[in-house]
């Protein structure tokens, strides 16, 4: 491999900061910030959010909502497709007439 041409791999510290918690993982991720954990110093990225303290990985995230726009949804569809059956019977009714 040619020098100088791929990025450094290295132990980073990922702190996730709605909850304080840090993870040491190798990556290439550049960074200017540094944390000592163990007497050990490692490159620091701050994040916002983890798989820790993200609600899809946390469980807390929640699909009532969305159930309930589906179920809005169907009940628009049956209306309408109920108007479009009984406009349907009264001309099929009217053409029997003549």
């Amino acid at each position: 491999m040619k020098p100088k041409t791929h990025p450094q791999y290295r132990d980073v510290a990922f702190t996730d900061m709605s909850i304080g918690k840090t993870f040491i993982i190798p990556s290439t991720a550049e960074t200017r910030e540094t944390i000592t954990i163990d007497g050990v110093e490692y490159p620091q990225v701050k994040l916002d959010t983890s798989s820790e303290s993200h609600p899809f990985y946390t469980g807390a995230q929640t699909r009532i909502v969305e159930a309930g726009r589906v179920e809005k949804f169907r009940q628009k569809f049956a209306a309408k497709t109920a108007a479009l059956n009984a406009s349907a019977a009264q001309a099929k009714a009217k053409k029997a007439k003549k």
